[in-house]
């Protein structure tokens, strides 16, 4: 889906007019009713802060076009398992697991984080040292473990 379809849907859902939406966010009724038509797409300030008045990440309003993967463990990440910073809004980098209020909820070693993520694993019972290799190998590739 494209922006303008998904923040038909979720304006409608919310139960919000195309004035009501102008209202929350200072804004005019007519640059809503653009982004509504597909005319445009908001700024970046205001795709976070559509993000807060809908409870859904950016990427979601963008209709989804990255595949969002938290940068500590390697899980696909979805809007109901995303991070939340301090103000409430969302942390697309990691999951609700790894990173909480600003920081990361559990400091280890990579190694450590392969143990913690194993038991998780749908495999990890069939083949726990196959599942070990491949986040041995994954985890260097995160943002987290290979800070640029």
């Amino acid at each position: 889906m494209k922006f303008h379809e998904v923040f038909s849907d979720l304006r409608k859902k919310a139960g919000l007019s195309q004035n009501d939406v102008a209202e929350k966010l200072f804004l005019t009724r007519q640059a809503v009713s653009r982004w509504e038509q597909g005319g445009t797409v908001p700024e970046p300030e205001t795709l976070v802060a559509l993000s807060k008045l809908f409870g859904v990440s950016v990427n979601t309003l963008l209709g989804s076009p990255r595949t969002l993967v938290c940068q500590s463990c390697g899980m696909p990440l979805e809007d109901g398992i995303l991070a939340r910073e301090t103000d409430g809004s969302f942390n697309e980098k990691y999951c609700k697991w790894c990173w909480a209020g600003g920081a990361f909820t559990q400091e280890c070693t990579l190694e450590e984080m392969v143990e913690i993520c194993l038991p998780h694993m749908p495999l990890a019972k069939a083949d726990p040292d196959a599942c070990r290799t491949y986040m041995r190998k994954l985890l260097p590739t995160l943002e987290r473990w290979n800070p640029a």
